[in-house]
């Protein structure tokens, strides 16, 4: 997922990318408790987006 197409986004649809990627990460974590994680690099990609989506929200927080 890129800045640009997250910038795109209504604050509605951000909160709701956010809440699902925390979904993602909280599975991926289970996942890789329980040893069936397919993917590792998965959780860092997560990680990330869910960094690019809260840096977008704080760069809207402060325009306004």
């Amino acid at each position: 997922m890129k800045a640009t197409e997250l910038r795109q986004k209504t604050v509605e649809e951000l909160d709701t990318v956010l809440s699902d990627l925390y979904k993602e990460q909280f599975n991926l974590q289970m996942q890789k408790a329980t040893g069936q994680l397919g993917k590792p690099d998965r959780i860092k990609k997560v990680r990330r987006d869910i960094a690019r989506v809260n840096t977008v929200k704080a760069e809207r927080g402060l325009a306004v």
